[in-house]
C-alpha cells in the first residue's frame, strides 16, 4: 500500500518511542521508587543502544556510498577511455592535453599531444566555436567531415582552479555526402527567349532563314545536352529547359557562355542573335521554379535582353547584359499601349502623374506628354512635383503661372487621391524613387512608362506597364503614345518643346542611344510646333554652373587608362546637374571611354553620375552601389558616407566589374 495515505505520526520513529518510555518511567517513579530506578536504568540502556545502532548504520551507509562513487568513477573513466567517438581535451590556449584512441585513429596515429588543435586542424576556429554556442561547427579532415560539439569543464585542484574544453567529433560524412547529392540533384528550371527573332529573320534572305533557325536550335540543344538536361521548344522563339543544380555553378562561373555562342552565329543573318535567359533555383516545387524562371526572364528582358538572370528565392544574379539593347522597329506595341492607356484614362475621374525625385528634362517632358493625353480626354490631370531641381528650372518657368497646368505637392496629391484615380509613373520603375511613394502604396490603378533597364526593385501592382530599354528616353515613348491616342497628335507648342528637350538631354543631342524611332519622334514634335532654338535655350546655364562643370573636368583622375573619376566639391544648389554635365564633358576627352562624377546633395547624400561610350556598362557598376540606369547612362546615391569612402567603393565596384569581364 501507498504509505502516503497514512498520517506521518504513524510512521515508526525510535525517538518517539523513547520519549513515551521516558514519560511512563517518570509516572512509575512517582508511585514506586525501586521500580522507577529499574525503569531509568533500562531507559538509559535503550538510549545508548539507539545511539550506537544509528552510528553503526551511518558508518555502513558512508562506506556503501564511497564504494558506489568509486564504482561510478571507474565506470566513467572506462566510458571516457572507450568512448565510441573521437574525444579531445584541449586547454584554452588550444594545446591538446589528452585524446582517446578514436581521435588518434582519426589523426592516423600522429604525435599530437601538446600540439595546438588549430594548427593540426586548420579548418577549426576554437574562439569562434566558443563564442557561438548554438552554432554547429563542421570541419573537413581529409575525406571525412566532422561535426564538432564542445563542453567547457571546470577543474578544481588543491593549488589552482582552471577550465578545459572537451571536443567531441561526430562523423557526418555520409550525411553530408547525401545532403550534397540531394542539393546537386535538385531541379533547375530555365526559360530561354530569342530577343530579336523576328528582326533577325526579316533582315535575312529567305533562302538562308531555315539555316539561321537550325543553327540557333543546334547551339541551344548542344548547350543543354552538355548538362544532361531536358529541353522543349514551346514557341518559335522560346525554350523550356530543366537540368540538375550541379551544373548551375559551372554556368555561373563561365558567365553563361551560351550568350556569346549565340551572338557569334553568322550564317547569313545581318543582325546578331541574342538570348535572354531566366533561371529559377531553390523553389519548393516545380511550380515555384517555373514562376521564378518567368520572373527572372521578365527582369532580363526589362534590362535590355542579351543576359541571364538567376533568381534564388529572394536574390537575383545577373550575367551578360554588356551589349546595347537592340531597337525594336515594330510599333504595334506602342499602338496597343496607347489604346489601353486611353481606356484607363476614360475610366478614371482624375489622372495623377509623377516622375522620379529630383526630376530631369526627360521626367518632366514625359509627365507633360501624359498630362496632355489626359486633358485631351476631358479629365482633370495633376503633375506631382515637390521640388523644382536646377535641371528643369528653365522649362518649368514656361509653364509656371498658367492656369491650365496643375502642379501639386505630394501632400496635396494624397488629399485629392481616390481609388478611382489613375496614377501614371514616368521615367522610373523603382517605388522608392517616385515623387510620392505613398501614392504607390495606396493605389491599385498604376500605369508605368519607363525606358530604364529593369532592376530588382520594381513597382509590381501595375495595371499597365510600358518598359522598353531600347528607347532613348521616356519622352520618346510618350510621344509615340500620343501619336496613337487620337487620329492626329494634339499638343501645345511648349509641351512639344518639353518632350523634345527630354529626348535631347537623354540622347546627348542625338548622339547616344539614338535610333530611327528617336528621329521619327523628334520630327513629330517638330511638326507639332517645337522650336529647336528655344529647346536649345532650355539648356543654358549660369556662370557659376559653367565654372563648377569646368572644375569637375580639371580635377578628374584617370584609372584603368580610360576611366575618369572626378568630384564636384562646390557648394551649389544644382549639384546633380553639374555632376551629370561634368560626366558628359569628360567623355569628350580623347582616350576617356567612361566617366564618374560625385557630388553632395542638400541632404548630405553622395550623388554619382556615370557615363560610358558603350564599351563599359555603367549600370552594372552602379548597381553594385544600389543605383541603376542604362548601359551608357546611370546614377546612384550613397547616404551617411564621405567622398573618400564613396570613391573607394566606386573604384572597388569598377575593379570587380572588370574582373568579372576577364573571367
Amino acid at each position: 500500500m501507498n504509505n502516503n495515505r497514512f498520517p506521518k505520526i504513524l510512521i515508526p520513529d525510535t525517538n518517539i518511542y523513547l520519549w513515551i518510555i521516558a514519560i511512563l518511567v517518570a509516572i512509575i517513579f512517582t508511585f514506586d521508587r525501586y521500580i522507577g530506578i529499574f525503569g531509568i536504568v533500562l531507559l538509559v540502556y535503550l538510549i545508548y543502544h539507539n545511539w550506537k545502532s544509528n552510528y553503526v548504520r551511518k558508518v555502513k551507509w558512508k562506506r556503501y556510498i564511497e564504494n558506489l562513487s568509486a564504482e561510478i568513477d571507474s565506470a566513467a573513466q572506462y566510458s571516457l577511455l572507450n568512448l565510441p567517438i573521437p574525444l579531445t581535451i584541449v586547454e584554452f590556449d588550444g594545446s591538446i592535453s589528452w585524446y582517446n584512441s578514436k581521435f588518434s585513429d582519426m589523426m592516423k596515429g600522429k604525435n599530437i599531444l601538446d600540439e595546438n588543435v588549430e594548427k593540426i586542424i586548420p579548418t577549426l576556429d576554437l574562439s569562434e566555436l566558443l563564442e557561438e554556442k548554438h552554432k554547429i561547427k563542421e570541419v573537413k579532415i581529409g575525406d571525412k567531415i566532422y561535426r564538432v560539439l564542445h563542453n567547457v569543464v571546470k577543474i578544481d585542484t588543491k593549488h589552482e582552479e582552471r577550465y578545459i574544453i572537451m571536443l567531441y567529433w561526430l562523423d557526418i560524412t555520409n550525411f553530408a555526402n547525401l545532403k550534397m547529392k540531394y542539393n546537386n540533384e535538385k531541379p533547375v528550371v530555365a526559360i530561354i527567349q530569342v530577343d530579336n527573332y523576328d528582326d533577325v529573320l526579316q533582315s535575312t534572305d529567305e533562302g538562308v532563314r531555315p539555316i539561321v533557325i537550325a543553327e540557333i536550335d543546334r547551339k541551344i540543344n548542344l548547350w543543354v545536352n552538355r548538362m544532361n538536361g531536358m529541353i522543349k521548344k514551346y514557341q518559335k522563339d522560346k525554350y523550356l529547359v530543366v537540368f540538375e543544380k550541379r551544373y548551375l555553378e559551372n554556368l555561373e562561373a563561365k558567365k553563361f557562355t551560351i550568350l556569346d555562342d549565340i551572338r557569334e552565329i553568322d550564317v547569313g543573318n545581318k543582325i546578331p542573335v541574342t538570348l535572354s535567359i531566366g533561371v529559377g533555383v531553390n523553389g519548393k516545387n516545380l511550380n515555384y521554379l517555373e514562376e521564378y524562371a518567368v520572373t527572372a526572364l521578365e527582369l532580363a528582358l526589362g534590362r535590355g535582353g542579351d543576359q541571364a538572370v538567376v533568381r534564388k528565392i529572394d536574390t537575383f544574379e545577373f550575367y551578360g547584359g554588356k551589349t546595347k539593347a537592340v531597337e525594336k522597329r515594330n510599333k504595334v506595341k506602342a499602338r496597343i499601349i496607347a489604346h489601353a492607356l486611353r481606356q484607363l484614362i476614360n475610366q478614371s475621374e482624375k489622372v495623377i502623374i509623377m516622375g522620379h525625385k529630383i526630376p530631369d528634362m526627360d521626367s518632366f517632358g514625359a509627365a507633360m506628354g501624359v498630362y496632355r493625353a489626359a486633358i485631351n480626354r476631358g479629365k482633370d490631370a495633376y503633375i506631382v512635383i515637390d521640388k523644382i531641381s536646377a535641371g528643369i528650372d528653365n522649362v518649368y518657368k514656361k509653364f509656371q503661372g498658367k492656369e491650365e497646368y496643375k502642379f501639386i505637392s505630394c501632400s496635396e496629391a494624397l488629399e485629392i487621391f481616390d481609388h478611382k484615380n489613375l496614377i501614371v509613373v514616368v521615367d522610373t520603375h523603382r517605388p522608392s524613387f517616385v515623387q510620392c511613394p505613398e501614392l504607390i502604396e495606396k493605389s491599385d490603378r498604376i500605369v508605368l512608362i519607363d525606358h530604364h533597364r529593369r532592376g530588382t526593385e520594381f513597382i509590381e501592382n501595375t495595371v499597365l506597364t510600358y518598359l522598353e530599354p531600347y528607347a532613348s528616353s521616356t519622352s520618346e515613348l510618350v510621344t509615340e503614345i500620343l501619336q496613337y491616342m487620337d487620329d492626329k497628335i494634339n499638343i501645345e507648342k511648349i509641351e512639344a518643346e518639353a518632350l523634345l528637350a527630354g529626348i535631347t538631354v537623354d540622347t546627348k543631342n542625338f548622339s547616344f542611344k539614338t535610333g530611327v524611332r528617336t528621329f521619327e519622334a523628334a520630327s513629330l514634335l517638330r511638326r507639332a510646333g517645337a522650336d529647336t532654338t528655344e529647346v536649345r535655350q532650355l539648356f543654358q546655364d549660369d556662370l557659376s554652373t559653367f565654372i563648377a562643370r569646368a572644375n569637375v573636368v580639371r580635377n578628374a583622375e584617370i584609372i584603368e587608362e580610360s576611366i575618369a573619376i572626378s568630384v564636384c566639391e562646390e557648394d551649389i544648389e544644382n549639384v546633380q546637374l553639374v555632376a551629370a554635365q561634368g560626366a558628359d564633358e569628360l567623355l569628350n576627352i580623347k582616350g576617356i571611354t567612361t566617366s564618374f562624377v560625385m557630388g553632395k546633395s542638400d541632404d548630405g547624400a553622395i550623388l554619382i553620375s556615370g557615363r560610358s561610350l558603350g564599351n563599359i556598362n555603367v549600370q552594372r557598376i552602379l548597381e553594385k552601389l544600389g543605383g541603376g540606369g542604362h548601359l551608357t547612362v546611370a546614377g546612384a546615391q550613397l547616404k551617411d558616407i564621405t567622398f573618400y569612402e564613396a570613391k573607394t567603393m566606386l573604384i572597388n565596384a569598377i575593379k570587380e566589374y572588370l574582373e568579372e569581364g576577364e573571367k
